[in-house]
């Protein structure tokens, strides 16, 4: 084999470290950027928190005028790099063009007062003028169900022994409020191998779990769905409920659940050997019951969505005309620490570049975050533009709308807007949705036109609700409907967009 050289000319692209970190702030949700700014404000000292009464310029690279020479061109070469940054004669959020934007269906860009990281609003007071509780304070003072049920403990003149068995039946239940272990098990697991103290123990459990199943919610401490509903039907009878329906309704809790589930009335009447009117009133007495007793006591927090974007009527007189604005609440109000930063531009001493470099890292955090509101802004602009029906009509009104039709428009790719509408929200006068829910995939129509999924789906789910209890339409019979306003939908599709909307089959929906 001979040896040589040999000159060979390439282009590839590198993404940098500032790149990467704009690409992953960019993909981050409003609850995973708070976390991230938490770990940077800890890790680096020239990041901090602009204070209340700073002004709102002191946000982002408002220092730009002490960057080094060096890293201006760096920061130069990087917004040229950048494939985030906004196309070549499109609107941006904070170009005076953007706040005076109209025209046929116009949108008003109104970004927070001032610059980056300004205050928010003063909180909404109600009626007697004290702030208004947010929902996240009343998600922390909620009751749990354990905490619920220990209260009632208390009330209870119960032995020591006893009580401890409560208390620990009571912390083995899990969210909907079961307990998935039967007492053998529990005195197994605490004593093994003596059979005198597991006997012990499930004496104690089984008289602790008789005074669990006694407290309220009614259902609580049941070891399967049957037995769940047959507590809460036994309590109604106590309280006065028709007898004659709860013993139809035990009867049918009695039978196996998946008859009951696909409700198979001529079958449950033959096992309970009853007539199919009163297996229906018990059935009707069942669907009002709760399968999940500990459902109002679970947390809500974190099932709490913070709207990124919000979007309002710009006014009475035009329908079509919305405002579009970032959420204060959500925006990060950070700034590079003014002491630390004239510090170092004082002295130059050992361990100098390595600060340096700590200093550029604070003034990038900045500017990407800056940028990926930014985007989000522009992203939901084109979006309400795009929707703008939506807004005024509902979900019918809702156009085809792809990913790409939107980076297009912006001039970015389309994995930037796949990035900025997963997890980013929008709060509507209709309701907060995912910024994903505006996309959907078109069905053709007889005019040659499209319509878009979502659409569908509403159209769908409003056959639905309009139908005869008694003779509910089946998918093929929606699909004929749906052909016969234009869209072209088969049988398929409609089972499909029926069980995402959580619609029963025909058979079951007339059983019910």
């Amino acid at each position: 084999m001979k040896q040589g050289l040999s000159l060979r000319v390439s282009q590839h692209l590198a993404l940098t470290p500032q790149l990467q970190q704009s690409i992953r702030l960019l993909q981050l949700s409003t609850l995973e950027l708070a976390q991230e700014v938490e770990q940077m404000l800890g890790d680096n000292p020239f990041l901090e928190v602009v204070p209340e009464e700073a002004p709102r310029e002191e946000f982002g690279l408002s220092h730009a005028d002490t960057l080094p020479p060096e890293a201006e061109r760096e920061e130069a070469a990087l917004e040229a790099a950048a494939p985030d940054t906004p196309a070549a004669g499109a609107i941006d959020a904070t170009s005076p063009e953007a706040a005076d934007w109209e025209g046929d269906g116009s949108i008003e860009l109104v970004p927070d007062d001032g610059e980056w990281g300004g205050e928010a609003p003063a909180r909404r007071r109600d009626s007697d003028g004290e702030g208004g509780a947010d929902a996240i304070d009343l998600a922390c003072g909620h009751e749990s169900l354990p905490d619920h049920l220990h209260r009632q403990a208390l009330a209870l003149r119960l032995a020591a022994e006893d009580r401890a068995a409560l208390r620990f039946l009571i912390e083995s239940l899990d969210d909907d409020g079961y307990l998935e272990d039967s007492p053998e098990a529990l005195a197994a697991a605490l004593a093994p191998g003596d059979p005198e103290q597991q006997e012990e123990l499930v004496h104690r459990f089984t008289v602790a779990l008789r005074l669990l199943q006694h407290l309220d919610p009614a259902g609580v401490g049941a070891r399967s769905l049957a037995e769940c509903l047959q507590l809460q039907l036994q309590a109604r009878r106590e309280e006065g409920a028709d007898p004659a329906a709860c013993d139809t309704a035990l009867a049918i809790c009695g039978q196996p659940m998946d008859l009951l589930a696909r409700r198979d009335v001529r079958r449950l009447a033959q096992l309970c050997r009853l007539a199919e009117p009163d297996i229906r009133a018990g059935m009707a007495l069942i669907s009002r019951l709760e399968p999940k007793p500990g459902r109002r006591f679970a947390d809500v927090e974190r099932n709490i969505v913070v709207p990124d974007v919000l979007v309002s009527p710009a006014g009475p007189g035009n329908p079509f005309r919305f405002r579009v604005q970032l959420n204060p609440d959500v925006l990060p109000r950070l700034r590079v620490h003014d002491a630390y930063a004239g510090a170092l531009r004082a002295h130059r001493g050992e361990g100098h570049q390595a600060l340096q470099q700590r200093l550029q890292e604070a003034r990038w955090f900045i500017k990407n975050i800056q940028q990926r509101f930014d985007t989000i802004l522009r992203v939901s602009t084109a979006i309400v533009e795009r929707q703008k029906n939506f807004f005024v009509h509902g979900e019918l009104a809702m156009r085809p709308l792809v990913l790409r039709e939107i980076a297009d428009e912006l001039g970015l790719h389309e994995s930037t807007i796949s990035r900025v509408t997963t997890a980013k929200y929008m709060a509507t006068p209709l309701g907060t949705f995912e910024l994903k829910y505006f996309f959907g995939s078109a069905l053709g129509t007889e005019t040659g036109g499209n319509a878009s999924s979502t659409a569908v789906r509403a159209l769908i789910r409003q056959l639905v609700a309009a139908e005869d209890a008694a003779r509910p339409l089946s998918d093929s019979r929606i699909s004929e409907m749906l052909k016969e306003q234009g869209i072209e939908c088969a049988r398929r599709t409609v089972a499909k967009y029926r069980e995402a909307l959580r619609i029963a089959p025909a058979n079951l929906r007339k059983a019910l």
